[in-house]
């Protein structure tokens, strides 16, 4: 902006000598003129002067010579008469040198002149005034005047002195003042000149001063209300933009944005884990080139085709894992039916769609452990109406069987009652700082017989007497009666489950190991599943219902506690479970 300030100052000066030049010039020549005139008329009168003294006596007369002498003296000039002839009458001063020379010039050329003439000499520094002399009607020779031009000089050369002096003067005011009205009118342009590049960049918060109320200031303030309606527009995009970005990049579900052209111009969070790719391998790039599913780059191809919306359910696989997709794209359109591209979003339905295919299973399970003995209690009763129960030792038999299945049947339905009472959002526990030794105690103790039964070894280890944990005394029986249950039930005769008790500095940890049959590594994530058995045949053999296991993990999830298993095929199983010394419902 000093570039233009520059210029304009330059502009300004240039036009300010230019019109002081001229006006001095033009001054000069006047005032030159003007004592020019004055002068030779003063040389006129001064003739004419000298031609009243002299005109009283003859141009022959003696006394001729002493008059011009006076007169030179009082005007202060050099004067000789000449005869019509050219020949000197009477002269004085410089005229003795030049008398000849002016006498021929007026002879050659002013001879026919019947008044007054000047006349001029080159390099000559007198002025030379010339003028016919009359007696009775007749011209009887010239009167001349000789007067210095230095005075003329010397006047000219103070007039061009004052002219130069003035002028300058005057051009050093009006350079101050110009430079002080340029800069008082040119600082707020160059400020709004540096607003409106700073708005240019993105600055929106520049602003300018507002310190006149003419043009200038009108302009400031126009910058200034465009700065600030930039900076509220600003301000209200990035805040839209933020939601927008925060909801693209939070959302649940994976989001992808393709243009007009088929370029990927978005990817959100959502897909890059859900898909486990690099914004690297998407990001501007054609969609049949990044996407690695067929089925996929078919669906945007039929939104290009149909330009209509899409719902679909696919099944792709993504590394080691085949995993449930609901896909929806959809065409977007702008104003005057413009083509922009194609969103499309992916909702991750595995949850539900092996949440759809437990309910399935639990309902065919349920149906076929119930089932079981249901038909059990209807063939012997059946048998028994038939005649069997005359027999008295069949009768017995088959009651007894009876009673076995309703135990069994019992026990299902018990524990299908604790499990849904389990899952219940409003399930609580009767949480106490209890002692797990003694709970594993009672336990051991109870369930003794059947490991003798069985010619298992059951034992308890502990290197405390006493172990606290915060949690409900009947559902820890309930857990490890069940782990422990199943421990003797898998273990073969002859066989060790051994519980240890250890004391943690905030947690009790109980182990649950047996010598027993072991579970595959690829049934473990299983085997807390409802109804799911390792060993069908010898599970329901021993009267097992299928949920044990389920019951266990529940109960540890609301104790806040975590569960472990691990298992060899033939070496055995160890179930290791944790327990908080701190009140977690608190």
């Amino acid at each position: 902006m000093n570039r233009f300030r520059s210029r304009l100052l330059f502009a300004l000066i240039t036009l300010i000598i230019a019109v002081l030049i001229g006006l001095g010039l033009l001054l000069g020549q006047i005032f030159n003129s003007y004592y020019m005139n004055t002068y030779k008329d003063r040389v006129e009168k001064e003739a004419k002067l000298t031609e009243l003294v002299i005109s009283e006596e003859s141009l022959s007369s003696k006394k001729v010579p002493q008059a011009l002498e006076k007169v030179g003296r009082i005007v202060k000039s050099d004067i000789s008469i000449l005869d019509a002839n050219g020949n000197i009458i009477a002269q004085n001063g410089a005229l003795k040198y030049n008398s000849q020379k002016i006498a021929k010039i007026i002879l050659s050329k002013y001879k026919k002149n019947l008044n007054g003439f000047h006349i001029t000499i080159s390099n000559d520094n007198l002025l030379y005034y010339g003028l016919p002399l009359y007696e009775d009607g007749k011209k009887t020779g010239y009167l001349v005047l000789a007067n210095p031009v230095e005075s003329l000089k010397q006047v000219n050369q103070q007039i061009w002195g004052l002219l130069v002096t003035s002028l300058g003067l005057a051009l050093i005011v009006i350079l101050l003042l110009g430079v002080r009205i340029t800069s008082q009118y040119t600082r707020p342009i160059e400020s709004a000149t540096k607003v409106a590049i700073e708005l240019a960049k993105g600055n929106y918060k520049a602003r300018t001063y507002e310190d006149h109320l003419d043009e200038t200031g009108m302009l400031s303030q126009s910058i200034n209300v465009l700065a600030r309606n930039l900076q509220d527009m600003a301000r209200a995009q990035e805040m839209q933009q933020d939601r927008l970005q925060t909801l693209i990049e939070n959302m649940g579900s994976g989001l992808i944005l393709i243009d007009g052209r088929g370029y990927i111009n978005l990817v959100n969070r959502a897909y890059k884990e859900l898909f486990h790719v690099a914004p690297d391998d998407f990001l501007y790039k054609l969609y049949y080139e990044a996407f690695q599913h067929q089925e996929i780059i078919d669906t945007v191809e039929e939104i290009f085709m149909t330009e209509v919306r899409v719902r679909k359910q696919l099944l792709l696989p993504l590394h080691i894992e085949r995993r449930h997709f609901e896909v929806y794209g959809a065409p977007i359109i702008g104003t005057n039916d413009e083509w922009k591209g194609i969103v499309l979003v992916f909702h991750d339905i595995t949850e539900l769609k092996k949440l759809e295919q437990m309910r399935k299973d639990f309902v065919a399970n349920v149906s076929h452990e119930l089932k079981t003995p249901i038909t059990s209690l209807k063939g012997f009763t059946e048998t028994l109406l038939d005649g069997a129960m005359d027999d008295r030792q069949t009768l017995e038999y088959f009651l007894s069987i009876i009673l076995k299945e309703s135990d069994r049947l019992q026990s299902l339905i018990q524990d299908l009652l604790d499990l849904s009472k389990i899952e219940q959002q409003g399930f609580k526990l009767n949480v106490s700082n209890c002692d797990i030794k003694e709970v594993l105690e009672e336990i051991v103790v109870m369930l003794s017989g059947k490991a003798d039964e069985k010619e298992v070894s059951l034992s308890l280890e502990s290197e405390d007497s006493h172990v606290y944990a915060y949690g409900d005394v009947n559902r820890i029986k309930q857990i490890f009666i069940n782990l422990i249950n199943n421990a003797l039930t898998y273990t073969p005769k002859g066989g060790k489950v051994n519980v240890i008790l250890e004391n943690k500095p905030r947690h009790a940890v109980v182990t649950v190991r047996d010598t027993g049959v072991g579970i595959k590594k690829e049934e473990i994530p299983r085997i807390f599943e409802r109804f799911y058995r390792v060993d069908k045949a010898r599970s329901r053999n021993s009267g097992g219902t299928g949920l044990g296991l389920a019951i266990v993990k529940h109960l540890v999830e609301a104790h806040k506690g975590y569960i472990t298993v691990k298992s060899d095929v033939g070496e055995g199983t160890v179930f290791t479970v944790r327990f908080n010394k701190e009140n977690t419902e608190e």
